[in-house]
């Protein structure tokens, strides 16, 4: 192992990183005694202490966006082990079958999601924050919002789950240009496939929808992806989840018509789901935690 190059590649990234630490001599030194296989084996871990030590306010903010992704996947987690156990009772009648297994599935997915994110933020020194107790009813704890039937109305139950799930893609999407996520690789990795199987979830629910066909306002098409700034569910408590999707200007380029084709607002806004920012994403959830 040549730890003077990895000294000189760091050196090139974070030209300032041994400011952070002490002196680039003092760095050097710090590893100039190591030899032997087991001192090597040390080498990650010791430089692994190194690095929290030069980057702690960048870890800091990592644990933040994951300790706030965790916050959404114990919501989502939450959300369908309650349906599917209102199911179990019979209180909420989510058709066996096809319709049963996906949510089914779709639940195991997001405790697996609750599972990684614990691990990636321990393992990394970080602590995980507790899971919430939640009001699925939107009503703040008084467990009587206007979702309050949630667990019994299987239109609402489909409803408000497109809304979660349609949120968590776009607060995926709000914290992938993060330079704490961006500066580290695996993590960003595994928030991006999460982001992606959100975006599967999503695409199911309003199928899913479509086929129930409840709750939807008159002259509304519910298609797996968002048109314009349409929620597709029949509250207007829902709204803050899908303010901006209409935007059809994409990287200073307007798609509508775009060179010449005939595309509409509705194709254009369809294309891409806007980010939706942390602050945004905690005021929508505020109503379901107590």
């Amino acid at each position: 192992m040549n730890l003077k190059h990895i000294f000189n590649e760091i050196e090139k990234v974070d030209p300032e990183v041994y400011e952070r630490l002490d002196t680039r001599r003092s760095a050097m030194k710090q590893f100039s005694g190591i030899a032997g296989k087991l001192a090597l084996a040390a080498v990650p871990i010791a430089l692994g202490s190194m690095f929290k030590k030069a980057y702690g306010q960048s870890n800091s903010t990592l644990f933040n966006i994951l300790n706030y992704a965790l916050t959404l996947e114990y919501l989502e987690a939450k959300f369908y082990s309650n349906a599917l156990a209102a199911a179990t009772a019979g209180n909420l009648a989510i058709p066996t079958g096809a319709p049963r297994t996906a949510i089914q599935t779709i639940g195991a997915h997001e405790t697996a999601h609750v599972a990684f994110l614990k691990t990636a933020i321990t393992s990394s020194g970080g602590t995980a924050v507790p899971e919430p107790t939640f009001d699925f009813s939107a009503g703040n704890g008084s467990n009587n919002g206007p979702f309050a039937a949630v667990f019994t109305n299987y239109a609402l139950f489909l409803a408000v789950a497109q809304v979660f799930e349609d949120t968590g893609v776009r607060a995926y999407k709000g914290q992938a240009a993060e330079p704490a996520l961006m500066a580290n690789n695996d993590v960003l990795t595994a928030a991006l496939n999460i982001h992606s199987v959100e975006a599967r979830h999503a695409s199911h629910i309003r199928q899913m929808r479509k086929t129930n066909g409840g709750l939807v306002p008159a002259g509304v098409d519910v298609k797996p992806w968002i048109t314009l700034k349409q929620s597709g569910v029949d509250s207007a408590a829902v709204q803050a989840s899908y303010d901006g999707e209409e935007t059809t200007t994409q990287a200073t380029i307007q798609i509508v018509n775009i060179n010449g084709q005939t595309i509409s607002a509705n194709a254009a806004s369809e294309a891409f789901d806007e980010p939706l920012t942390m602050p945004q994403v905690l005021a929508i959830v505020d109503p379901f935690i107590v």
